[in-house]
């Protein structure tokens, strides 16, 4: 399995035969849509998911799915910016190739007992950290983060010159700091040698 970063909250999870697009439209921010052909796109919030008739699936919605072999469970979430009860954000439970991956997308924190519940144990996290009231910021990124108890981090949806963000975003240091634990920088993150036996944080180099 390998991740890849896009920038914003855009990943890719590739399988042998099958790869799964996070919030793939990036148009609107400057950079270009990531549109694979047969890809299973995930959208945290209505509209994240580009226009792909070649897609295998297209899911911005709760609930329980299995397509190509991978086990998809989409959680209700109110966003960070709502100042209501609306909960139109949506984490994602993601298991593939024997690894459970959750990806939180502009959601408000703390996690309650029953969003830590649904998401059930996890090996690796998509955290935002920006912040600015759009998303996590540092602290809340890393409280966010020791609620769930992941054994990888990946920060995404931070400062970067070539994004043309919403609302400017904050650099991923105070994140780094404040959660405390190794760190590395890598291009993708290939899981070959399994998991790490503590919690890591994992910075991808945009592409």
């Amino acid at each position: 399995m390998e991740i890849t970063y896009y920038g914003a909250n855009c990943v890719t999870i590739s399988a042998k035969k099958s790869i799964v697009v996070v919030d793939g439209a990036l148009e609107q921010l400057g950079l270009k849509n990531i549109v694979k052909k047969g890809a299973i796109q995930l959208a945290t919030q209505e509209g994240f998911a580009p226009k792909n008739p070649d897609a295998a699936m297209t899911l911005d919605m709760p609930g329980e799915y299995e397509v190509q072999g991978i086990s998809i469970k989409g959680v209700q979430a109110a966003r960070m910016i709502d100042h209501d009860d609306s909960k139109s954000a949506i984490m994602y439970q993601i298991r593939i190739e024997d690894t459970t991956i959750a990806i939180l997308g502009h959601v408000a924190q703390p996690l309650s007992e029953d969003q830590l519940e649904s998401l059930g144990l996890i090996d690796i996290a998509i955290v935002p950290v920006g912040g600015a009231g759009f998303t996590f910021d540092g602290h809340q990124a890393a409280t966010v983060v020791r609620q769930i108890g992941p054994k990888i981090v990946i920060p995404v949806h931070y400062a970067d010159t070539s994004i043309n963000y919403e609302v400017p975003q904050e650099s991923p240091e105070a994140f780094i700091k404040e959660l405390s634990v190794e760190y590395e920088t890598l291009d993708k993150l290939k899981l070959k040698a399994g998991l790490p036996e503590t919690m890591k944080i994992v910075q991808l180099e945009r592409q």
